[in-house]
């Protein structure tokens, strides 16, 4: 067993927390099933949000999903000009078999240009 990172990103239509908390869960979600993992399997997840996102922390998706004793934090993206608005990226440490190479990194929606060469 390893312990591997995987990377994802959605975007949301608007800042409200409950369309937040929808997105930030279908990501998540899409994360664990692509790469077969459970919660267990989950070391610790890092979200940022870009700087137009005020209305609930990421985090809180993955406390509504049972996920409860994994260590996460949020964090503010930077501000750069041009950028995509209102994305939630996440980078989660995970334990698995999976060798670097078959990681579904999961990029939903129009965040998939965000990171070409690694979107699944």
């Amino acid at each position: 067993m390893a312990v591997r990172a995987v990377r994802g990103a959605v975007q949301l239509d608007q800042d409200e927390a409950g369309h937040m908390d929808e997105r930030v869960g279908a990501l998540l979600t899409a994360v664990l099933e692509r790469n077969n993992l459970v919660a267990d399997d989950l070391i610790s997840i890092w979200f940022t949000a870009t700087p137009d996102l005020h209305s609930d922390f990421p985090a809180a998706a993955a406390r509504g999903l049972g996920i409860v004793d994994v260590p996460l934090i949020c964090a503010q993206e930077l501000d750069i000009q041009g950028a995509m608005p209102r994305v939630v990226r996440i980078l989660a440490h995970v334990e698995t078999y999976l060798p670097k190479s078959e990681i579904a990194h999961v990029y939903l929606g129009a965040t998939a240009a965000l990171r070409k060469d690694i979107a699944q």
